[in-house]
């Protein structure tokens, strides 16, 4: 027997029935069935290989669009600094 048996569960579930009515326990069990298929879709599909899409027309300037991310390309050099004489 532990702390708490599955008396004391059928206890706290008519505590909380009493509190907040089966109305309200219903509608969060359905919100949170929603966001748990919300949740398990979205990490399907960033898991499926990317899949070619009908691209929109291009901009007409011929510029990078902002929405996209830039790379500098560079090469980092290591600095010696001269020894200090204190």
């Amino acid at each position: 027997m532990g702390i708490f048996d599955w008396k004391h569960w059928v206890v706290i579930l008519i505590v909380v029935i009493l509190v907040f009515g089966t109305k309200k326990l219903k509608n969060l069990g359905s919100d949170l069935g929603e966001t748990i298929k919300g949740f398990r879709k979205a990490m399907n599909t960033d898991e499926d290989p990317a899949k070619p899409a009908e691209s929109p027309a291009q901009p007409a300037h011929t510029g990078t669009p902002l929405n996209q991310p830039h790379t500098i390309d560079g090469q980092a050099q290591k600095v010696e600094e001269p020894a200090r004489k204190d």
